[in-house]
């Protein structure tokens, strides 16, 4: 099979174009062939050796985000079937390798892929709106009426994030640049700043989820969450809010409630550009320029 392979970590440069043996399922594991697979901030800072680096090993083939086909099932696995369409996040935060052909995946990793979206969309979601999910759900419990707000909110996680904050019923408020504004109202922000004009005067909120690092956790009302995606939080930030760190993780359960949202019609994914397989490193120097809407895609087929 082609996957995308490097043997040092480093540049777009050190990804390669390279022919694998074809893996084979095990016990209560899935081979599933992919048809496409998302590119994820996570992705280009392990290969340039932050990120999960230390959890990786040579020769590493990146990406974690899948949509495909089950072409096997290994012994014991009763939830899928060969033919079925399924998506997920395997395995993270340990290699996934989707960047390939085919992957192997415990099935309760994956579900099946919800209706009507392309597999380019499919594979856009799971890493996302799996962080999002957790964070807001598991994680925040928002409630009706509360006011949520999202920094980096026309990114990946962000613009997931404003529509799973206004299924839960959410006031959302998000920051992003002002020609990115008219798209974040398209999806339901109720408010949007502009963070190059200064800080969020005036805000006043029970959650912020800061997807950006480093963020003042100014506009959280006394008793309120602060969640910090990328690098976590300082519990000593201030001593009369919540804080919390949060790592996204395999979740079957969370996936098939994204699924819901996304039949339902409450969710949408936003593809911002797609690569072949082969331009990896291309996909990487557009999502490191932290210019992109959205997400971007690597297609296998």
């Amino acid at each position: 099979m082609r996957a995308i392979t490097q043997n040092e970590f480093g540049d777009q440069d050190v990804l390669t174009l390279s022919d694998l043996p074809k893996p084979t399922p095990l016990p209560t594991e899935v081979l599933v062939r992919v048809h496409a697979a998302g590119v994820n901030p996570v992705d280009w800072k392990t290969r340039a050796g932050s990120g999960m680096a230390g959890l990786q090993t040579f020769p590493l083939v990146l990406g974690w985000d899948v949509s495909g086909v089950v072409e096997e099932v290994g012994f014991g696995v009763t939830t899928l079937k060969p033919g079925d369409e399924v998506y997920g996040m395997p395995r993270f935060p340990h290699a996934a390798s989707a960047y390939a052909e085919y992957v192997t995946a415990p099935s309760r990793h994956f579900a099946k892929k919800p209706k009507g979206l392309s597999h380019v969309e499919a594979a856009a979601l799971p890493l996302a709106a799996l962080t999002a999910w957790q964070v807001l759900k598991d994680t925040a419990d928002v409630q009706p009426g509360q006011k949520v707000l999202i920094t980096a909110a026309a990114g990946g996680v962000g613009h997931l994030a404003v529509q799973i904050a206004k299924a839960l019923g959410a006031h959302v408020v998000g920051t992003a640049r002002e020609p990115k504004h008219a798209f974040l109202k398209d999806l339901g922000a109720d408010e949007v700043i502009d963070y190059t004009q200064g800080d969020y005067e005036g805000t006043d909120v029970d959650v912020m989820v800061d997807l950006v690092g480093g963020v003042s956790p100014a506009p959280v009302r006394g008793g309120g969450l602060f969640v910090g995606v990328p690098s976590g939080v300082d519990s000593a930030v201030r001593d009369d809010i919540r804080t919390s760190p949060i790592l996204v993780e395999p979740d079957r359960a969370g996936l098939e409630a994204i699924t819901a949202l996304v039949e339902s019609g409450d969710l949408r994914v936003h593809v911002d550009a797609t690569f072949p397989l082969e331009d990896a490193g291309k996909a990487h120097a557009l999502g490191e320029t932290g210019r992109t809407q959205g997400k971007i895609v690597l297609e296998t087929l």
